[in-house]
């Protein structure tokens, strides 16, 4: 069972099986959807729409349009749409933006359970060059723009609704979440209850050190897969739960990859040994750079990504090795250390991503 089955087979509405884990990975997913012409933008004041409400075959292919794994989307859209427990919720402060300049890419939307309780989501990295380089970003720049414009949406949707607030999201959207959290009005982070991180990147270790991290750490929920290499990302001091998935190695980042059963995630002991090798030589590297070294190899990668002419995972075609080996001519003038992890970069990122794995 996925989060699709879960939600077509759950009759039982909040107050009657309370909020869980699953319901917030399935909420996660959802504000990868792109609603911009269906649910209220941020600070626009039209009524929220139910969910159920969103079911109209005129909305549809927009709303899917250009998003991962559509035919998966679809299912879980009918599904909630038709569900007793999700069709009421009701949706607004849609936010979604895309900066090349600023290398920011953000969205999120607020969920209205009922008339107490919000659930704020942050979608996570899309399939845009500019999404990707900010993660990366991550790695070297605290707050990222997304992080910054994720405590400006949570501290003005507090103010628009009295409600105690979860937020949460799957990805670089679970990182925004905690962020968020963190960062945002005392008063606004007093209302929140829970906070979720489903396989979402960790942080740079003055974060996890910082006062204002230990002030919401106790209401903090992370879960990763198995083979988790998103969420182990710079994951030092954070406490989680391992999910099974269905799928292997990095498709397991998938949320319909993630086991369901009875209700809940499928858990399993921790993260496999191979996952765990590999994600603590990719901390170990990231840790031993200086900043200004972390920064040059960042840089460099988006430059030469950027090079090629693409401005999304989804303009690769076949000729995509070519293109790289034209592109790696602009990075002559750097250090040959530098040269060889961008090189081998971007082949583990295209192969692993564009060619094998079909997960953008």
């Amino acid at each position: 069972m996925n989060i699709v089955d879960y939600a077509e087979s759950q009759m039982d509405d909040f107050k009657t099986t309370k909020f869980n884990l699953v319901d917030s990975l399935i909420l996660s997913q959802f504000v990868y959807i792109h609603f911009n012409e269906v649910v209220p933008w941020f600070m626009d004041k039209q009524t929220p729409v139910r969910i159920g409400d969103l079911l109209k075959a005129e909305h549809i292919p927009k709303m899917l349009n250009s998003v991962r794994d559509a035919k998966s989307n679809h299912r879980l859209l009918l599904a909630l749409g038709m569900s007793p427990r999700f069709r009421d919720i009701r949706m607004c402060c849609y936010s979604d933006s895309l900066d090349a300049t600023m290398q920011k890419q953000f969205a999120a939307v607020t969920y209205l359970l009922d008339d107490e309780t919000a659930y704020v989501a942050y979608r996570g990295t899309d399939a845009t060059i500019v999404g990707w380089k900010e993660d990366f970003n991550m790695a070297f720049i605290t707050p990222v723009p997304a992080q910054q414009e994720g405590v400006s949406y949570l501290n003005a949707v507090a103010d628009q609704f009295p409600h105690a607030f979860m937020v949460g999201g799957h990805s670089k959207g679970g990182n925004i979440a905690v962020y968020s959290a963190m960062e945002c009005h005392q008063g606004v982070q007093d209302r929140i209850v829970s906070i979720y991180s489903h396989d979402g990147p960790g942080f740079r270790d003055e974060i996890f050190t910082s006062e204002k991290y230990e002030r919401i750490k106790s209401r903090i929920h992370k879960t990763l897969p198995q083979s988790s290499l998103v969420g182990m990302l710079l994951q030092l001091q954070e406490d989680y739960v391992v999910v099974e998935s269905n799928e292997f190695w990095i498709m397991q980042h998938d949320p319909f990859s993630w086991v369901i059963n009875k209700g809940d995630f499928q858990y399993t002991q921790g993260i496999t040994e191979g996952a765990e090798q590999i994600n603590k030589v990719i901390n170990q590297w990231l840790l031993s750079l200086e900043d200004e070294k972390r920064k040059l190899f960042i840089t460099t990668l988006y430059k030469v990504i950027e090079s090629m002419g693409v401005e999304s995972f989804n303009n690769f075609n076949e000729e995509w090795h070519k293109k790289v080996f034209t592109a790696m001519g602009s990075v002559r003038g750097i250090d040959p250390e530098t040269r060889r992890f961008v090189f081998e970069t971007i082949i583990s990122l295209f192969t692993l991503y564009v060619k094998n794995l079909r997960f953008l």
